[in-house]
């Protein structure tokens, strides 16, 4: 789709359409969060040490399986098409996360979150389909701009989750969610409009055995790539021990889980408000130059919360956290976006995924191993020297990123 196409295909319906779709989808996916260990506990006779474990291995396995299914599916949707990888990934989602109100062990469970794992994509499939059809000059902004849908979703999901189970019960909580996920089904069927263009596959013989040899920069692609993979390493190393800090800094006193609850969500909070002013930014003045002050800014609010000695300073950075996030990860893809070739759009998309994914696995696991040979103040130094570390080699790897306008070549 060339430039005069994007500016007359209903872009902008699009992206009001699928920003609250991937609300929706991303409220949907955060909602069983509070109480996924509650409901393996309910499962069997467990001790306190298989609990963990068990969680740990039910949480890990979406995950696991979705960084090897999204680029399969990614490839397919760049034959076929990004709306109906949306009504897969849906569709697919709302059955799996139904059927586990139906579990009555921990390997049913297991099994059932490899299942989602296996559907996922709704979020990075939406992204693709904007991508493609929003004209290059407004990409940023758009991307941005979506992105703060299931940023939001998320946000909300845990306190919409956690009202659901004690109001309700927690299987009921799943069927709920997975209705909630058919409601993006029927959103994106009958709303959304994609005009797709299928490429001709080159013949065999004039086919590259790598993978990137059809991208005009491929080294800016697997730098950005792994800088999706850092980031999400660095955001969810945090996640698991942040309730713990909290309860340390407040000496174990007062509403605790009220405290850690608004803590976690301040960087949310902040991405919604200043992604799309970025977005627009790096639009007008360069993203790589947005990229860049991402990681510096990341880096010196990472580091003194390793230090801090009140909760209040504590929300303060982590308030803070969420705009480097608002530089980061939303502006990845419109440099993505902007060196892909069109018909690569969702394979590139699915592969940043994969990668999302993989640092969330990484992030869980290394996060609360540094925390448990260390201390929680630990986590958050070597957060801050990981994005130092990212910075330096998006600075030295590729030098075009520092130019006022990063674009295709």
């Amino acid at each position: 789709m060339d430039e005069a196409e994007r500016e007359r295909s209903p872009w902008q319906k699009n992206l009001h359409v699928l920003w609250f779709c991937t609300f929706v989808a991303g409220m949907a996916f955060s909602e069983i969060m509070p109480f996924l260990s509650l409901y393996i506990s309910s499962l069997g006779d467990y001790t306190k040490a298989q609990v963990t474990m068990y969680s740990g291995l039910v949480y890990a396995a979406d995950f696991f399986v979705s960084a090897i299914a999204s680029p399969l599916w990614g490839i397919l949707a760049d034959r076929k098409g990004r709306k109906i990888m949306l009504l897969r990934s849906s569709l697919g989602m709302g059955i799996s996360l139904a059927l586990m109100g139906f579990a009555t062990s921990v390997w049913q469970m297991v099994a059932l979150r490899a299942l989602q794992g296996v559907f996922a994509g709704y979020i990075s499939n939406a992204q693709a389909l904007v991508a493609s059809q929003t004209p290059r000059k407004h990409s940023g902004a758009a991307l941005s701009t979506l992105m703060t849908g299931p940023t939001s979703g998320m946000l909300l999901g845990p306190v919409v989750g956690g009202v659901l189970a004690q109001v309700f019960t927690i299987r009921l909580t799943f069927f709920i969610t997975g209705f909630l996920l058919l409601i993006t089904f029927f959103m994106s069927w009958g709303m959304v409009q994609e005009k797709f263009k299928p490429v001709a596959p080159k013949p065999k013989g004039q086919r590259s055995l790598n993978p990137l040899a059809a991208f005009p920069k491929p080294k800016l692609i697997l730098v950005l790539l792994s800088s999706t993979l850092i980031v999400q390493f660095g955001n969810i190393s945090i996640s698991p021990i942040i309730s713990l800090y909290v309860k340390e800094l407040m000496h174990n006193v007062g509403p605790i889980t009220v405290v850690a609850g608004i803590i976690a969500a301040l960087p949310g909070i902040s991405n919604i408000i200043a992604s799309p002013r970025l977005g627009r930014y790096g639009d007008q003045h360069g993203s790589g130059r947005v990229l860049l002050f991402g990681y510096i800014f990341a880096t010196l609010m990472y580091l003194p919360q390793g230090f801090v000695t009140s909760v209040w300073m504590l929300g303060l950075l982590r308030f803070m956290i969420g705009i480097s996030d608002g530089a980061l990860y939303p502006e990845i893809q419109p440099l993505l976006t902007k060196n892909t070739p069109v018909e690569l759009t969702s394979t590139v998309f699915s592969w940043n995924q994969s990668f999302q994914a993989v640092g969330n696995m990484l992030g869980s696991l290394i996060g609360g191993w540094i925390a448990g040979v260390f201390n929680y103040n630990a986590v958050f130094i070597s957060t801050a020297a990981l994005m130092l570390i990212n910075l330096a080699l998006v600075w030295w790897l590729v030098p075009e990123i520092r130019q006022r306008k990063t674009q295709a070549a």
